[in-house]
C-alpha cells in the first residue's frame, strides 16, 4: 500500500508537468515569463519526483536494499 507522503509527492510531482505542457501548449514558452514559469515548474516537478523515489526506495519497491557488509578485522598487533 502507498504510504500517503508518496502518493503526495507524486501527485505534486504530476502537476507541474502539467503546468508546462499548458505553458507549451499557450505558445508563452517564448516569453520570458513563460521560460522561467516553465523552469521553477520543472524544479518543483523534479524536487517532489526525487522524494517519491526516495520514499519507494526506502519502501522496498525499488530494487533489493543492499546489506552493508562489516569490516575485516585487522589482526591484533603485537606489542613487543
Amino acid at each position: 500500500m502507498l504510504s500517503m507522503m508518496l502518493a503526495l509527492s507524486l501527485v505534486l510531482g504530476i502537476l507541474p508537468l502539467l503546468g508546462v505542457a499548458w505553458t507549451l501548449m499557450n505558445g508563452m514558452i517564448t516569453t520570458v515569463d513563460g521560460l522561467f514559469m516553465s523552469l521553477i515548474l520543472l524544479t518543483l516537478s523534479a524536487v517532489f519526483l526525487l522524494n517519491a523515489y526516495w520514499e519507494m526506495q526506502d519502501s522496498g519497491m525499488l530494487g533489493k536494499k543492499k546489506a552493508v557488509a562489516p569490516a575485516p578485522k585487522s589482526p591484533a598487533v603485537k606489542a613487543s
